[in-house]
């Protein structure tokens, strides 16, 4: 999601869109600063605004709680500065809060995106839990937001399905990639600077929490069969809250392929195209994924990837050209894809090329032109309402 905010706000501001985003501030000297210290250019049309609301290092399960607040801060910030803006784009189920109050305040059109919906998570794993008070207010903002941004017709369909969503106010756009930074390397040259050796890589990279099915790559590993040694590299962290890198070291030992992963931890946006040049197959094991931003990244270095048949990964991923997608999420069916790749140099070329080109269809400027009209469309609306 941070991601998706900051490069769609600064391809905005490429196309001429002017964004000011606004995010809590974390810094130990929040609010000691006046504030023009606060806000930071990221690009020519690009401004973030921290706003201090409670204490710096707030648990994330008391940020409802401080909505109010930030919300003040909102609102005097762009009287203080005489701010017109023309339209409200929030992600995710707490800023979508933030939103439809600052929008109604102001009078303008509200566009969210929510990246990932409670009920469709709970649906995808059993035993997945989430709090009844993010339900009831997605279910609010679904049916109040005057344009919903989804990555993939399944997940249009699933907020019909399960939070009754009106389709006409739902439209469908990708998330992108930034062709200039994710693209081939010289996969020797990526492999020298990890200090991997002559072993077949995979890789998979994202948040380590049970959703994301990395226990699922830890179990595949133990099943490959192949005549080379593998290694696996698993870029990214569990925030330290459950431990489930520590569960995942132990499972990985147990099976008895702790020397074959590596767990990384968290990589720079910027040297994340280093390991996916370096991977033989990405591998996206998610039990559900709203859109499936790794999977694009390494397609747009090259690299094939093999992933879970849900969510927006079907519309990402296509089956047998630039990787393979699983209806079955068991170790077996993708060791047997993920050896099929590794051992072939010219499928995994072919893939390759695919994949790339896939990718070239995706760049952030298109997206950011497809959202911009979005944004047009509801200001000329409500323009010609007679209500702004």
């Amino acid at each position: 999601m941070n991601v998706y905010v900051r490069q769609l706000a600064r391809s905005l501001g490429n196309i001429g869109v002017p964004v000011d985003v606004f995010t809590r501030e974390y810094r130990e000297d929040a609010g000691c600063a006046d504030m023009a210290e606060m806000i930071e250019d990221i690009s020519g049309n690009v401004r973030v605004i921290h706003l201090p609301a409670g204490a710096p290092d707030a648990p994330m399960d008391s940020f409802f709680g401080l909505l109010p607040e930030f919300l003040e801060k909102m609102q005097a910030f762009t009287r203080r500065n005489g701010i017109t803006y023309r339209a409200v784009h929030t992600h995710y189920w707490l800023s979508g809060w933030l939103g439809q109050a600052f929008s109604r305040w102001l009078d303008i059109p509200h566009v969210i995106t929510f990246h990932t919906l409670s009920r469709i998570k709970m649906q995808s794993r059993p035993g997945e839990r989430e709090p009844m008070q993010r339900q009831e207010v997605e279910e609010q903002l679904i049916a109040s937001a005057d344009r919903i941004i989804a990555f993939s017709p399944h997940e249009r369909d699933a907020m019909a399905r399960l939070y009754g969503a009106d389709a006409n106010r739902i439209q469908l756009a990708p998330c992108g990639v930034d062709l200039g930074t994710f693209r081939p390397l010289d996969r020797e040259e990526s492999r020298k600077q990890l200090g991997l050796n002559g072993d077949k890589v995979l890789l998979y990279v994202g948040r380590i929490e049970s959703l994301k099915g990395v226990e699922l790559l830890v179990r595949t590993t133990a099943q490959l069969d192949t005549c080379e040694p593998v290694r696996v590299l698993v870029v990214g962290d569990d925030n330290g809250q459950d431990r489930e890198v520590d569960r995942l070291r132990e499972l990985a030992d147990t099976l008895d392929v702790g020397e074959s992963i590596d767990f990384v931890g968290r990589v720079p946006q910027d040297e994340l195209p280093v390991y996916y040049s370096a991977a033989d197959v990405c591998v996206v094991p998610s039990f559900y994924e709203s859109f499936g931003l790794a999977a694009l990244e390494s397609m747009a270095c090259g690299t094939p990837v093999v992933a879970s048949r849900v969510g927006g990964l079907s519309t990402v991923v296509q089956h047998g050209s630039t990787g393979y997608l699983k209806s079955w999420r068991c170790p077996e069916a993708f060791a047997n894809s993920l050896e099929m790749l590794i051992s072939s140099k010219s499928l995994q070329h072919s893939m390759g090329l695919a994949a790339r080109r896939r990718a070239e269809d995706m760049s952030w400027d298109k997206v950011a032109e497809q959202i911009a009209g979005v944004y047009e469309t509801l200001a000329k609306e409500r323009s010609a309402s007679g209500t702004t």
